[in-house]
């Protein structure tokens, strides 16, 4: 039945949250947009960066002989490698033929080092090669009667080998020295000395062993001459670490220490 003009009409309000409308879905898209935008900003910024920190030198790589040798210098991460190509000569199986620098120097130390402390040292006659090959010729007589008086029987015996350094049967003698960084202190175009942090492993190796293989950490200070075609030892002393904390690690078995000291082979060291 038809309403009259005379009837009242009834009118329904809806609450305002529930009032249909397209506001909010304009609303909720602007944090997006906003989003994108910093988004985009931050990898402009970081894309502009990279191009213009590319063409900068490497700051390990240049700077004065003085800058290069503070290890404690900068990010406190010591110098940085040269990137020069190691020695591609060998006298008497050492490295031989050093860049007349400062890296050149530190390249040498580090490998004689390597030699000083190799189980070479414990026999006479490699002992005497090694003296001949590292070092300067004026200074060669005084260190090999020096380390000939170091290494005695007594002190072979100390380490679990004979007077020629041989072993007894059934185990193998350790004992290398693995550089971990140098500084050079005074550079000079005729002489240096040169400070070489070092690891060393020592002891017999193999079932039976008494003097099992351990670790120690120290420093061998090394003084070295320009002879005119390379750096030469002339003097050199040792002190006993820094050291840093043990770490809780399982030692391995006798038969893995003589498998990896038979397997694994030295390097040859250069900045």
């Amino acid at each position: 039945m038809p309403l009259s003009d005379d009837q009242p009409h009834t009118r329904t309000r809806l609450p305002v949250d529930e009032q249909p409308s397209a506001l909010p879905t304009s609303r909720q898209s602007r944090p997006l947009r906003t989003l994108l935008t910093v988004l985009v900003v931050v990898t402009l910024l970081v894309v502009a960066i990279s191009v213009a920190n590319r063409g900068k030198p490497d700051p390990g790589s240049g700077g004065s002989s003085a800058d290069r040798a503070a290890p404690g210098a900068g990010s406190g991460a010591g110098p940085a490698p040269s990137g020069d190509q190691p020695v591609g000569t060998t006298v008497n199986g050492i490295a031989s033929g050093y860049p007349h620098s400062d890296q050149g120097a530190q390249s040498a130390a580090a490998n004689y080092a390597v030699a000083i402390g190799s189980a070479d040292m414990f026999r006479a006659d490699s002992r005497h090669t090694i003296v001949a090959t590292i070092a300067d010729p004026g200074s060669a007589a005084a260190l090999q009667s020096r380390l000939d008086q170091g290494f005695t029987p007594e002190t072979a015996a100390r380490f679990g080998v004979d007077a020629q350094g041989k072993p007894p049967k059934g185990l193998t003698f350790v004992s290398r020295t693995i550089p971990v960084g140098t500084r050079s202190i005074g550079y000079s175009s005729d002489s240096v000395k040169v400070d070489v942090w070092c690891t060393g492993l020592f002891g017999l190796a193999g079932e039976r062993s008494t003097k099992p293989v351990s670790d120690e950490w120290f420093t061998l200070n090394l003084s070295l001459r320009w002879t005119g075609t390379d750096w030469k030892l002339t003097d050199f002393s040792r002190a006993s670490g820094p050291a840093p904390v043990p770490q809780d690690q399982q030692a391995a078995t006798a038969e893995e220490i003589t498998g990896a000291v038979e397997q694994f082979g030295g390097f040859r060291y250069a900045r």
